[in-house]
């Protein structure tokens, strides 16, 4: 049996089963999806429909259709010298999506400060709490995670289904992000104050009020996205360039 080289482990330890219920393809597709979204395959990372294959025991034709799929949504990007590559981000990527995602969350945060009841405040209440005590053990996971039904509760609040399958669109690309901006401490716990603030906004049902917090708080992520990225071409200097999209 070939080896698995140490950057394939993570891909495979996601696919290690594959359900005989589904489709081999999109199965393929889902897994390989979420490691790249959770960072398990970082940019750059060398993807081969062989060696997928040849680890899953299955023919190459299903991960070939999974790794095209990607491809389609800007996740890999062809290598020259065979196989597949993960994109990393560019700028004008994460500008784009901050942008939109600034209008989009912000529009549908005023809408919930509009149209909330008392009784819907309770699970937000209790994702802040779930969020600190995740905060305090130091796990950057769980607050991804955390973060995310966080906001998922509050845009649900919208009572907006259109607002929200839009918002729901930008949802990989907005998880790949949080995963950097909490990894920092201090952002962290900035996204924190932030919730609790919107939180109380919403209460008050200020909906411009809310509806500026949540812009800021999201324009604040972007100003970290875009920090790491130069860093990282600052570090990429002299070496290797990062493969990104654009």
């Amino acid at each position: 049996m070939r080896k698995s080289t140490k950057g394939e482990e993570p891909l495979f330890k996601a696919l290690a089963s594959v359900p005989a219920r589904k489709s081999l393809g999109q199965y393929v597709y889902e897994n390989l999806k979420k490691a790249i979204v959770k960072g398990q395959l970082p940019a750059g990372s060398r993807i081969v429909e062989s060696r997928v294959a040849s680890a899953l025991g299955i023919s190459r034709t299903p991960v070939r259709e999974a790794i095209h799929k990607l491809e389609k949504e800007g996740l890999l990007s062809q290598n020259p010298g065979g196989g597949f590559f993960v994109m990393g981000l560019s700028r004008s990527e994460i500008e784009e999506t901050f942008g939109i995602r600034s209008v989009l969350e912000s529009y549908a945060a005023r809408l919930a400060a509009l149209k909330h009841t008392e009784a819907d405040l309770v699970p937000l209440e209790e994702k802040i709490r779930e969020y600190e005590r995740a905060l305090e053990k130091g796990d950057t996971e769980a607050l991804a995670k955390i973060n995310t039904a966080f906001h998922d509760l509050l845009y649900g609040l919208s009572r907006s289904p259109r607002l929200i399958r839009m918002i729901s669109g930008l949802r990989d690309q907005i998880f790949r992000y949080r995963q950097v901006i909490l990894k920092i401490e201090d952002m962290a716990k900035t996204s924190n104050q932030d919730h609790r603030l919107m939180l109380e906004r919403i209460r008050q049902r200020d909906a411009e009020g809310v509806e500026r917090i949540v812009r800021e708080h999201i324009l604040r992520g972007q100003d970290v996205v875009l920090g790491t990225l130069e860093s990282q071409d600052g570090e990429d200097k002299g070496g290797a360039a990062r493969p990104r999209k654009g």
